[in-house]
């Protein structure tokens, strides 16, 4: 059976280096850190104070009041990223679209926790009085109802669906949307994450379990992967969207096509519930099966965007994967951490990096790990960690690794679109 390939034709992102791609691109490559203060709520009461939010975001201007009753802030930013995405494909007008072969894949770690936060402290602020529940408690939490309001908004009667796999969900949507288009069950996939977490629950819980950076009189240079002196990852925000098409469909209405997503993987460390495997031993098998199913060598990779969350124990695992796997060629590939200037985007985490890749791609330029001031033993030295300043180089295909508590693993390879194989 041929398998049809799968091309990227459209990217929206609204994240806290930008509430536009175009933003977003710049601040990246010139290597912006985002996090600052919480300004959310009062923090005086927890140890962590600093995230990374999205800022000069006015839900006024994209939905009216009616609207804004039914939208968590995660849906908002969905909805707002989905909608630069299908700008950007050229969808909205393509009059030969066949809506029933159009899906949504749209994902989260959290989904509505702003609402369902809200609904609870007001619960208890009355009574106990369940009279005080809002009739959008349901439709403002359920994460899956994003991608049943995407479909509503633009009339695609496709698949739908959510995946959860923590940090790793949206990654995963990524590499089901690539496998339901190369067998022909689609002709378009929506695929994006959104996260809106930070909340007095979620950063209380995560400080709670001590997974959180507590630099709080440094906050820019807060998420530090691969420093000797990193404390923990930084909550982010936000969403991206890519929009998915095979080839075929792509050139028959004459799309821009930024990249092709060539292949992906996924497993389980079976290890532990929040903390990787020492050795990366599943993780060095995800990125094997992923490059694998692209039908590229390993010396064919040239960028890796790696999970790299500035936690003292996951930075080291995925290296250490990385030089099992690719050997010498390790010191050939630029290696960088987004996450250092965007925060972690949890369930969305994935789709961001997914973008970043592509953008790398379009640009042949690997975007900056910020923040490394000391040198960290269990790094060897001869890996080119993108250290602080963005690099250019050619690049003709990109790995982007994304893992979630509970020891899920996920790999996707995007390459330089050719028309010939």
């Amino acid at each position: 059976m041929k398998l049809n390939r799968v091309v990227v034709t459209g990217i929206g992102a609204i994240t806290p280096l930008g509430n536009t791609i175009s933003q977003f691109q710049q601040r990246l490559f010139e290597g912006h850190s985002a996090c600052a203060p919480i300004s959310y709520f009062d923090t005086t009461s927890f140890r962590t104070k600093i995230a990374c939010e999205v800022k000069d975001f006015s839900p006024a201007s994209h939905f009216d009041s009616k609207e804004l009753k039914r939208l968590d802030t995660f849906a908002q930013y969905a909805l707002v990223a989905t909608e630069e995405a299908m700008q950007d494909a050229q969808l909205l007008n393509y009059e030969s679209l066949n809506k029933r072969r159009v899906g949504v894949l749209f994902t989260s770690g959290f989904g509505g926790v702003q609402t369902f936060q809200q609904e609870l402290f007001q619960y208890y602020q009355n009574g106990k009085n369940p009279r005080f529940f809002s009739p959008f408690f349901v439709p403002r939490t359920l994460l899956d109802l994003v991608g049943g309001a995407i479909s509503i908004k633009y009339g695609f009667k496709g698949m739908n669906y959510s995946v959860v796999a923590a940090c790793a969900s949206s990654t995963i949507a990524l590499i089901d949307a690539l496998n339901y288009i190369r067998l022909g069950k689609a002709d378009v996939l929506i695929v994006g994450g959104a996260e809106a977490s930070i909340t007095e629950v979620g950063i209380g819980a995560f400080s709670a379990m001590k997974a959180l950076s507590e630099r709080n009189d440094e906050p820019q240079t807060a998420s530090r992967p691969f420093d000797a002196d990193r404390d923990g990852f930084v909550m982010g925000e936000g969403s991206a969207c890519m929009v998915l098409e095979s080839l075929e469909h792509a050139q028959k209405r004459g799309a821009k096509i930024y990249a092709e997503l060539a292949g992906g993987a996924m497993n389980a460390d079976a290890y532990h519930i929040t903390a990787p495997h020492p050795d990366g031993d599943s993780v060095t098998h995800v990125m094997q099966e992923a490059i694998e199913d692209a039908q590229l060598s390993t010396d064919a990779i040239d960028y890796i965007n790696v999970h790299g969350t500035s936690t003292p124990l996951g930075d080291i695992a995925e290296i250490k994967a990385i030089q099992q796997l690719f050997g010498e060629h390790a010191y050939s590939l630029n290696i960088s951490a987004t996450k250092s200037m965007t925060g972690h985007l949890m369930g969305a985490a994935g789709i961001v990096e997914a973008v970043i890749a592509v953008l790398s791609l379009q640009t042949q330029r690997v975007p900056p790990t910020i923040n490394h001031f000391t040198h960290d033993s269990a790094f060897d030295t001869r890996l080119n960690l993108t250290l602080n300043t963005s690099q250019a180089r050619q690049i003709h295909a990109v790995l982007s690794n994304n893992f979630g508590f509970g020891g899920h693993n996920a790999s996707i390879v995007f390459k330089k679109f050719h028309s010939s194989l």
